[in-house]
């Protein structure tokens, strides 16, 4: 029997210092899942476009059942089956929030998780943040206090999907600054979301 995810506690983005959207209130607000692989700094960036946008954030972490964050901590990689609660779980929160936005994060390597999160929410866009190895490696080795273990970084590099020419997507080089990041998706945005676009934002 699959475990159900327990519900996360959600965060109200503004309580980080950022620019204020300008959109109004319930109307054009982005459904985003922040993807990509651990160490990639989905939630250095979440945290601060939930509070640009003015729409609540949810942190993917708070979405697993216990016995998933045991097997990680233990060093061994999810498989399908202990994955599924976790993005049906995340897909009920995207869906409960379309009409007001939000900010999720997930690692949502594959297309067919992605499209697991579509199915649900299917006003989801994604943005995926792009890192070099070697600097997840590094970023990994430096991090503190997570349950995911560097062992398992090879795993989801080797996982990884990125977005197909018909997803409704930007992938961004998360290697710049944080608010180039976030100016680049808001052009993306009222662009009108071009379909897998690439931002190659480089740190200045």
């Amino acid at each position: 029997m699959v475990e159900p995810a327990p519900a996360p506690t959600s965060r109200k983005g503004p309580d980080v210092t950022t620019a204020p959207s300008d959109r109004t209130e319930g109307a054009g607000r982005p459904l985003v899942v922040v993807m990509g692989v651990s160490g990639s700094g989905k939630t250095t960036v979440g945290v601060p476009l939930a509070a640009r946008l003015e729409v609540e954030y949810g942190e993917a972490d708070d979405f697993h059942p216990q016995r998933n964050i045991d097997k990680m901590a233990a060093g061994d990689a999810l498989d399908d089956e202990d994955r599924e609660p976790w993005l049906q779980a995340i897909g009920r929160w995207l869906a409960e929030r379309t009409d007001d936005g939000a900010v999720v994060t997930c690692s949502a390597l594959a297309r067919r998780y992605r499209d697991t999160l579509r199915s649900a929410a299917p006003e989801a866009v994604f943005l995926h943040l792009a890192v070099d190895g070697e600097v997840l490696k590094q970023r990994m080795a430096e991090r503190q206090g997570h349950f995911m273990p560097a062992s398992l970084l090879e795993s989801q590099l080797a996982a990884l999907e990125p977005l197909e020419p018909d997803e409704s997507g930007l992938t961004v080089d998360a290697d710049a600054p944080v608010d180039a990041l976030l100016d680049s998706f808001d052009r993306w945005w009222d662009d009108g979301r071009p379909t897998a676009a690439t931002a190659a934002v480089r740190p200045s």
